[in-house]
């Protein structure tokens, strides 16, 4: 088995495969988690931009390749073509010879914007709705492919200008009914004592909760999460916030149920997702970006409101 060291390289680093060859600068580093680091890369020769995340070991990293690779298969079997090329997961996966030895590494396709809590406070709280369902929806995928995301956390969330979401950090992705692989503790269920570490839906669902509740109320959480002891934390301490917050009141009754684990799968948890944001005192406090399709979903269900009760009057 081959295992590096803390593989961390300066801006300017070339990182060339020792199999395939393809060359890649590093620009700066975008994240570090439990099993590797993630840099931004740009490839020799294209002026394309890429995420690039190279492993601490080569056992570990191959087991999160797998993941994708399983991904990318079941996407290319149930996409179209030009679906399928747009979404991939891998696009390269080789060896990089360090200083220590051979270091593992895959590249992914980067979306260029900010992670899911600097795109809040940059943009406005306007926005969580949209890019919650846009984060929902990878998740539901996900999920029907028969995985949990596992480490749900806003730095693991990238967001472009425009409101686009990419998952970045695959590394927590477990088989649904195994044991959550990685997790950070505040979106963590088994933290807060509200269920098991067994990877299901509602785990990627209850940290996606908590995220919620963080990004627009991080301080409160903290003092949630600071001021009791591992035996005596609750989920009721989280309810207990979106019941008296009135930022996370359009989003109550969504958040309530995710906490106490009711949904029975994330396609009903997007279902009621996409009807909050939907009501009319959200509405009209969407980004000016809003997508096409919320518009026009939203005039036809008016539409059919009001045919409704004229049925009903001349009856």
């Amino acid at each position: 088995m081959t295992t590096s060291s803390n593989p961390a390289y300066p801006a300017g680093t070339v990182i060339t495969g020792k199999w395939r060859k393809g060359r890649f600068v590093i620009r700066r580093m975008l994240g570090q988690g439990a099993n590797g680091i993630v840099y931004l890369v740009q490839k020799e020769g294209s002026g394309h931009s890429f995420a690039l995340k190279m492993g601490y070991d080569t056992l570990d990293l191959q087991s999160e390749i797998n993941v994708l690779m399983s991904l990318q298969s079941k996407r290319k079997s149930s996409d179209s073509s030009k679906n399928g090329s747009r979404m991939s997961y891998l696009l390269e996966v080789d060896d990089f010879k360090g200083q220590h030895g051979d270091i593992p590494f895959y590249v992914m396709r980067y979306i260029r914007g900010s992670s899911l809590h600097h795109f809040i406070r940059k943009r406005g709280t306007e926005w969580i709705g949209l890019t919650g369902l846009r984060l929902l929806e990878k998740l539901n995928g996900l999920h029907r492919s028969g995985f949990i995301f596992g480490d749900l956390k806003p730095e693991n969330v990238m967001v472009s200008d425009v409101g686009h979401v990419e998952l970045i950090d695959y590394g927590g992705v477990s088989s649904i009914g195994r044991s959550v692989k990685q997790f950070t503790e505040w979106y963590d269920r088994g933290y807060w004592n509200a269920g098991s570490r067994i990877s299901d839906e509602g785990y990627d669902l209850f940290a996606f909760a908590v995220l919620i509740i963080q990004l627009l109320h991080e301080e409160e959480l903290k003092t949630a999460s600071a001021q009791h002891l591992p035996q005596t934390r609750s989920p009721v301490q989280l309810l207990s916030m979106v019941q008296r917050s009135t930022r996370l009141k359009p989003y109550s009754e969504w958040l309530r149920r995710a906490i106490r684990g009711e949904f029975p799968s994330s396609q009903e948890a997007l279902k009621l997702w996409k009807e909050t944001i939907y009501t009319p005192a959200l509405v009209g406090r969407l980004p000016g970006k809003t997508p096409r399709w919320l518009i026009n979903a939203f005039a036809l269900s008016i539409m059919i409101a009001c045919l409704a009760c004229l049925w009903a009057f001349f009856l």
